[in-house]
């Protein structure tokens, strides 16, 4: 049975800028914007949001694009984050499946779950990029170690279906039981349908 690895694949695009945004809200789009010039990375981050969202600016999708970009090149992890966002829907530049793939990288790295996660899916489907189950299994992982409920999610489906990894249902469990901790639905609904493990 092929398992549904893309069942979760339906990001919430800015919700790393969100919180970021509110951090900087007292700050003028003014002062953002000098910041930014100077080289403050987290400031072209912020003023990115903006940018994408509308919010004290004109909605301008391709100035969101440049200043994620600057700013993931100044190392903003969620920058890079939101960046691939954009490069996977085709928001403010041309759908790049392999660029999307490679700004995921750097958020992973960066320690953005999400970014994991997206990462995870990308090698499960094969898209921009080699399909490789066992490295969406270690990706599924390291968003389930950061508390991401759709990464152990996707490892309980991994462990279920034994794609990456040896199949074990007492392991699938495990993780689908952690991703209802973390409420997710379909994790507790899972966990439900299998059985309790014989000791």
């Amino acid at each position: 049975m092929k398992k549904p690895t893309n069942l979760f694949f339906a990001p919430l695009l800015w919700l790393i800028a969100l919180g970021t945004v509110d951090v900087a809200s007292a700050q003028t789009s003014e002062e953002l914007t000098t910041q930014c010039q100077q080289g403050n990375a987290e400031a072209c981050f912020n003023l990115g949001v903006r940018y994408r969202k509308g919010e004290g600016v004109t909605q301008d999708s391709f100035k969101a694009v440049a200043l994620y970009r600057k700013a993931c090149d100044g190392q903003a992890a969620g920058a890079c984050f939101n960046l691939a966002m954009m490069y996977d829907t085709g928001t403010g530049v041309t759908p790049d499946a392999v660029k999307a793939v490679e700004l995921w990288t750097r958020a992973c790295d960066g320690q953005i779950a999400e970014a994991c996660f997206n990462l995870g899916v990308a090698y499960d489907n094969g898209t921009g990029l080699t399909q490789d189950a066992v490295k969406a299994v270690a990706l599924y992982q390291r968003a389930c170690d950061a508390q991401h409920a759709k990464g152990c999610f996707n490892l309980g489906v991994s462990y279920r279906y034994g794609e990456g990894v040896r199949q074990s249902d007492e392991r699938a469990r495990k993780f689908y039981g952690k991703a209802c901790d973390l409420h997710s639905e379909r994790g507790c609904q899972d966990y439900a349908r299998l059985k309790t493990p014989k000791k």
